[in-house]
């Protein structure tokens, strides 16, 4: 099945303590269907000190349901994701203005 979100790409938070925020998908993990948004679902995470780094307490962004996430379009609003066939490729675009992203 083809991917809905990729990484790369502008997205919004839809639920969650972050709702309304947005961020870039940095990673996706596909097989639990989570994804790590930059600046988003920032925990503190306590770290001990090692040789090549200090320790201490260290924002980390935890991953996001991709069912807490909807893509942006061009007009900044969120958007679902369709496919159709531009010549011979299979494309993504925008539900609310046709656009391909």
């Amino acid at each position: 099945m083809a991917a809905k979100l990729k990484t790369g790409d502008k997205v919004v938070m839809l639920s969650g303590k972050d709702k309304g925020k947005e961020g870039t998908i940095s990673s996706i993990d596909p097989k639990s269907n989570k994804a790590i948004v930059d600046g988003l679902n920032i925990f503190i995470r306590a770290t001990r000190q090692s040789q090549t780094t200090q320790g201490g307490r260290i924002p980390k962004a935890m991953p996001v349901d991709l069912s807490n996430l909807a893509i942006l379009d061009a007009k900044g609003k969120a958007t679902r994701v369709g496919f159709k066939i531009d010549g011979d490729k299979k494309v993504r675009f925008a539900k609310t203005t046709g656009d391909v992203i």
